[in-house]
């Protein structure tokens, strides 16, 4: 098997347990192991650390499955899957009122690579690697074994198909090819999206935890809905008694399902839907009637550890037009999906943003992904989202 050895002083984040194999740590690749190929690790005295899937083009060539000489292989695959089942079983997931969530997440579940999201009788899946793409079969059949779904959907993105040499996702590629939208549940609102719909696998599963959050924080509120998507959030917010709920995004597409979405789930009338720039609904906001609770989730700022200043002066732009959208002694909620930017980068835009708006804003609560996309604790890289409830004051009352 084809060997990648690694530079002095480069072992101890893999040795810890780190999933990942960077570019600058490879000392040298040996038996010239092709895109896909299972490989094994080792440190400069030859020790084995792992083994895992070469990727030549990428800055990460190795995502280490396993942190000893196991191979990678179907029996390994199908013990993972049945690990994750079984943690998604221990959260009570999928429950009556909730059968979509994320069935496997990557390196969270030991599976680097692969994301697998159930939504109802559906289960999309991102196949990110040329390793994970090569063993697509493999895992389509753990996926009918475990959930039995009416179809499978490669949702696999242009970005990772690119970078990993593979094909993007080309739609159902199992089960029923009239397939047109994911019908699922989530806190016991109904959602009806179509298939067009690029975002991610097709929903934000990682904010259900914040939703209902939202939905206990919303009572007696008004509340702005900014970079709303489908409006998930605003409906949680008029669902736990809001007495106004503005739901703003740029997309029209996405004005207009969450408009149809409010109406399936009967909450239509307490419920603006607004096509608008999320920064400029927010300053307009500002300076006509700011709003009790601000919902602020915009989309990934920082893709990179390079970007991050650039990404940080962003967010900053956009916690003051937050706060400013805030009325004082109102609740922001101003979230990150940027990997690259953790809590304290996040809190210290915060706290410039609502200085450049002559506000304060306090930390009340900080809140992660949800729990079905579990993050292993030699792997910071992978706790991306995160939230923090502030309450917003002026700056000196």
């Amino acid at each position: 098997m084809a060997r990648v050895l690694l530079k002095p002083g480069h072992v101890r984040p893999v040795y810890s347990g780190h999933p990942w194999v960077f570019q600058q740590a490879v000392a040298k690749v040996e038996g010239g192991p092709a895109a896909g190929d299972e490989v094994t690790v080792v440190e400069p005295q030859g020790r084995v650390l792992g083994r895992g899937f070469y990727s030549p083009t990428s800055a990460i060539p190795v995502r280490l499955f396993t942190h000893d000489d196991r191979p990678v292989d179907a029996s390994l695959f199908r013990g993972r899957f049945q690990r994750a089942l079984a943690l998604r079983s221990m959260l009570g997931l999928p429950n009556a009122s909730t059968n979509a969530y994320r069935l496997v997440h990557g390196e969270g579940d030991g599976l680097p690579g692969l994301i697998v999201d159930v939504f109802g009788e559906v289960a999309a899946v991102q196949l990110n690697t040329s390793g994970i793409k090569r063993r697509e079969g493999l895992i389509f059949d753990a996926i009918h074994e475990l959930v039995s779904p009416k179809a499978i959907i490669d949702r696999t993105s242009e970005t990772a198909a690119r970078m990993e040499g593979v094909p993007a996702g080309t739609g159902v590629v199992r089960g029923d090819v009239s397939l047109d939208s994911l019908r699922f549940r989530e806190l016991g609102f109904e959602y009806d999206l179509p298939l067009s719909m690029g975002q991610k696998t097709g929903y934000y599963l990682d904010q259900r935890e914040l939703r209902a959050r939202i939905e206990r924080l919303a009572k007696g509120r008004t509340v702005l809905d900014a970079y709303a998507f489908v409006g998930s959030f605003g409906l949680a917010a008029a669902r736990g008694g809001a007495t106004r709920v503005r739901v703003v995004d740029q997309s029209a597409i996405a004005v207009e399902l969450a408009a149809e979405t409010a109406r399936k789930n009967g909450l239509h009338e307490r419920m603006e839907m607004v096509k608008m720039d999320a920064v400029a609904a927010m300053e307009s906001a500002a300076n006509h009637e700011p709003f009790d609770l601000v919902l602020c989730d915009p989309p990934k700022l920082a893709p990179s550890r390079a970007k991050l200043d650039a990404a940080l002066n962003a967010y900053r732009k956009v916690a003051r037009a937050a706060c400013r959208a805030t009325k004082p002694g109102g609740i922001l909620v101003l979230s990150s999906c940027s990997s690259a930017v953790n809590f304290h980068e996040l809190v210290r835009a915060l706290a410039h943003g609502a200085r450049d708006a002559n506000l304060r804003a306090t930390v009340l609560e900080e809140q992660i992904q949800a729990p079905d996309h579990p993050v292993p604790a030699a792997f910071p890289e992978g706790l991306y989202l995160k939230s923090v409830i502030a309450r917003i004051d002026l700056a000196h009352d």
